[in-house]
């Protein structure tokens, strides 16, 4: 049965879809050279002007920006809005350097809300359902971005936090909680944990999963393992949070993009060309309704493809997009084959008796970048097995390291997949 949160949004016609795409446009251009300084300096450098944008054919006279240039506008530099309008923040990690921050005034925490309301309907959790929200209550979306959209379904919240892994077993049946929101690594923990005490979730039923790529063989692995549906949520912190940009529904071919919300393109990374429904390349968006800080062709570094732009089976009408099959500087590089981690995982759980932890380790060999694969797996699965299966699917051999269940590192979060090891035998 299909389930809308917004069936007039959801179910709305190509062109109707395009007349609002376009006035959701023209009105973020304007409050953007208006009220950001930044937005006008570019736009007056690029020779354009709000007046400009007269058909959605006109975004590539825009321009892009990315993480680069929110990092360097941290924290407030791409506002559009008066500070005291501003409700909430939250911000990514800033591992890599100067974290992202995003900001929400009440129209755009309801925008938020909006969004993952569909997510939650989306995958038949509906209101007085019951659903268990795990990631991390803090400068991390994920969390509150679930809350805020619970509560806008009319949600039970059971709002665990991550951590306490026999707590979060505990309080799912205690309150026969219908839906699990989370990562896949520590959904896994969860698995793990649930079957050394010897229990079961009966009351579960769904398993909404975002912030890190995971394979088909992985969802199946999860579902088999809870018997559960499970459900791949889209978003980020520069669109406004988890699942803010769209999910998969129930028909599970292709994640749907909220296309009255965020403009999608496909670009070629090299050339910033559109490239065809079909081809793979990287992820922009456009947001159409956020008040705070837009985002105007923002490069995602995600790579997908468009798969249809025809009604789903689901019966909503917006393009459907490939599951993110990794980002451009998640991209390994080794013996002069190009290959993504999710390939790894994928291969991986193809083979009988190997586990869901494992960690893939770049290491220099007398001068030579090379691979070395470190997976748990149950007793008579052994290192050339991994290696054979590895060989199939990236066209060169990795070493294949097994190790017995529970041996390698665990994670009560997002989990980290690829680690470079240094001479001293750190890594990193």
């Amino acid at each position: 049965m299909n389930y809308y949160f917004n069936a007039m949004a959801e179910t709305m016609s190509q062109d109707q879809l395009k007349t609002v795409q376009l006035r959701g446009l023209q009105r973020t251009i304007r409050n953007a050279y208006i009220n950001n300084e930044f937005y006008r300096s570019k736009f007056d450098a690029a020779g354009v002007n709000p007046n400009d944008i007269k058909s959605l054919d006109d975004l590539p006279l825009l321009g892009f920006i990315d993480k680069n240039d929110l990092r360097d506008q941290f924290p407030l530099g791409m506002l559009c809005k008066p500070e005291e309008d501003i409700r909430e923040m939250h911000m990514s990690s800033g591992s890599t350097g100067t974290p992202v921050a995003m900001v929400y005034d009440e129209h755009d925490l309801d925008q938020g809300a909006e969004c993952m309301a569909r997510c939650y309907h989306m995958a038949g959790v509906l209101q007085g359902d019951k659903v268990q929200i795990t990631p991390t209550f803090g400068l991390f979306n994920g969390g509150f971005g679930m809350y805020h959209g619970a509560r806008k379904a009319g949600l039970f919240v059971v709002p665990a936090s991550s951590g306490n892994t026999a707590r979060q077993i505990r309080l799912i049946n205690s309150f026969k909680v219908k839906c699990l929101t989370g990562v896949v690594s520590y959904t896994m923990r969860i698995m793990e944990v649930m079957n050394e005490m010897g229990v079961t979730m009966p009351s579960l039923k769904v398993g909404i999963f975002g912030a890190e790529t995971f394979s088909d063989k992985m969802r199946e692995k999860i579902e088999k393992g809870l018997n559960i549906e499970a459900f791949d949520i889209y978003g980020m912190t520069e669109t406004g949070g988890v699942g803010t940009t769209g999910m998969d529904c129930a028909a599970h071919d292709g994640i749907h993009i909220f296309e009255d919300q965020y403009i999608i393109e496909i670009i070629d990374p090299a050339t910033g060309k559109v490239v065809p429904d079909g081809e793979s390349g990287e992820v922009v968006f456009t947001s159409l309704n956020r008040n705070c800080i837009p985002i105007i062709r923002f490069k995602t570094g995600d790579i997908s493809r468009i798969i249809s732009r025809e009604t789903c089976a689901c019966g909503r009408t917006h393009a459907r997009i490939d599951r993110i099959k990794g980002r451009i500087d998640d991209m390994l590089i080794v013996k002069g084959v190009n290959f993504f981690p999710k390939q790894v995982e994928q291969a991986l759980m193809e083979i009988p008796g190997v586990l869901a932890d494992y960690r893939i380790i770049i290491f220099e060999n007398h001068g030579i970048k090379d691979v070395r694969i470190e997976v748990e797996a149950e007793e008579g699965v052994t290192g050339y097995t991994v290696e054979k299966k590895l060989k199939e699917v990236l066209g060169f051999s990795p070493k294949g390291d097994v190790y017995k269940p529970g041996s390698l590192p665990r994670s009560e979060g997002k989990v980290k997949r690829v680690f470079y090891q240094k001479e001293s035998g750190e890594l990193v």
